[in-house]
């Protein structure tokens, strides 16, 4: 489950983001209204997913380390599997906290609905 929460936080980060600019162009600011309140909740859901990526970035990291250097990546046994899905939901998590601030990113440079 660690491996795959970093791309998750980032996924429900993204729909909730694109949903919530749509509900807010489509219903409340039209077509060239500004996006106002859309960026202080596009804000919040950005502050949100990221310290969930950071959490498990930091999960996945303690379990990367917890093996210390003695034991490769490659390893056929329990603590080389340990350390390479700590390494990746690591790298994952780092992914997607990149994802999330361009996603973010879209809604802080467009200033309206257009």
């Amino acid at each position: 489950m660690l491996l795959v929460a970093g791309p998750l936080a980032w996924a429900a980060h993204f729909a909730v983001t694109y949903a919530t600019v749509a509900v807010w162009c489509a219903k409340v600011a039209g077509r060239e209204g500004p996006l106002g309140h859309a960026r202080t909740a596009v804000a919040a859901y950005t502050a949100v997913a990221l310290v969930v990526i950071a959490a498990v970035a930091r999960d996945a990291w303690t379990r990367y380390r917890l093996g210390g250097d003695r034991t490769p990546l490659d390893a056929d046994d329990a603590a080389g599997r340990h350390r390479f899905l700590g390494l990746a939901a690591f790298l994952l998590a780092g992914l997607s906290a990149v994802a999330t601030l361009y996603a973010a990113l879209a809604v802080a440079l467009i200033g309206s609905c257009r």
